[in-house]
């Protein structure tokens, strides 16, 4: 995603955005970044030209996006879509501004120096993925406690799926389960991964955050369905699209953040006095359609907490 000034050259690029999201997503994402922009001033099409790249969770794609940005001198990179975006960016430049939408903590992967004091040339926002992955073993241990083997589906490629996939583990032992780690960067990997899991007598499924598996979840929701076996995933729209139940941050808030720190950026404020805002604000969706069809009931505790409901 590229902005610049509507009416100024190509070659000025004080007033450029480019943001490579790693895949195009169906909840209007990048309108919350415009709104954000919106709200600092910046307009599309009148005051600033917005370009975007999809690497749609082709992780190998990211370097060349961050290598040609850097080649065009961009004013500021917004590395959205999870991991490993914003270490991709931060690799390839020290200078130009990045403002990034991220799961991990931004202080061990080294993209900050501390949350209140980025001190560098990024800053954005964190959901902290691994302590919700955890939460949502619980919530899936609530509603299949019987499930003595769980899968955890993962992309090899992301490392944050290593991150979730170990916090996950370190708390599975005192709820009695057994992690089963699958991996998966590729439609026929989904395939045998969803094979294993009756070689292995998975009986229950958790998603990783992830951008490949996010863009190819009508698949894993197929898969799941067909095989009856009830799963949690990461984003709301895994449940609209069939899933039986999906816990997590509110992303939506996450990319209105990411405009609003990339506005304020065009309008000269440093990325080293911009605080890392953490994602606060989580949702919980259950699908009792999808729960009725497996013949799962749904404990009442849970769907009282439940912000939406799709029957």
């Amino acid at each position: 995603m590229a902005a610049r000034r509507a009416g100024a050259a190509d070659g000025d690029a004080s007033h450029r955005l480019h943001a490579y999201p790693l895949a195009r997503g169906s909840s209007g994402l990048p309108g919350r970044v415009h709104q954000g922009l919106k709200e600092a001033g910046y307009v599309e099409g009148q005051n600033v030209a917005v370009e975007y790249r999809w690497a749609r969770g082709h992780y190998d794609r990211l370097p060349e996006f961050a290598a040609d940005l850097v080649r065009r001198k961009v004013a500021v990179i917004a590395a959205t879509g999870g991991d490993p975006s914003p270490q991709v960016a931060k690799a390839a430049t020290q200078t130009i501004p990045i403002v990034f939408a991220m799961n991990g903590d931004p202080v061990k992967e080294g993209l900050v120096d501390s949350l209140s004091r980025p001190g560098g040339n990024a800053t954005g926002i964190t959901i902290f993925g691994p302590a919700v992955a955890t939460k949502r073993l619980q919530l899936l241990h609530e509603l299949v406690p019987h499930a003595a083997v769980v899968g955890f589906l993962m992309n090899p490629n992301n490392p944050n799926g290593n991150i979730e996939a170990a916090a996950t583990q370190a708390v599975a032992s005192s709820l009695g389960v057994e992690i089963l780690i699958l991996e998966a960067s590729s439609e026929s990997e989904l395939d045998a991964a969803f094979a294993s899991m009756t070689r292995h007598q998975v009986g229950a499924l958790l998603g990783a955050s992830d951008a490949f598996l996010a863009g190819r979840r009508d698949q894993i929701v197929a898969l799941a369905a067909q095989q009856r076996i009830p799963a949690i995933y990461y984003l709301r729209e895994f449940s609209e699209a069939g899933g039986l139940i999906s816990y997590g941050n509110r992303i939506p808030d996450a990319y209105h953040q990411v405009g609003i720190y990339v506005g304020r950026i065009l309008m000269g404020d440093k990325p080293r006095d911009l605080p890392v805002q953490e994602s606060v604000k989580f949702e919980l969706l259950i699908n009792l359609k999808t729960a009725k069809t497996l013949g799962l009931p749904i404990p009442d505790k849970l769907l009282a907490t439940a912000d939406e409901v799709i029957e």
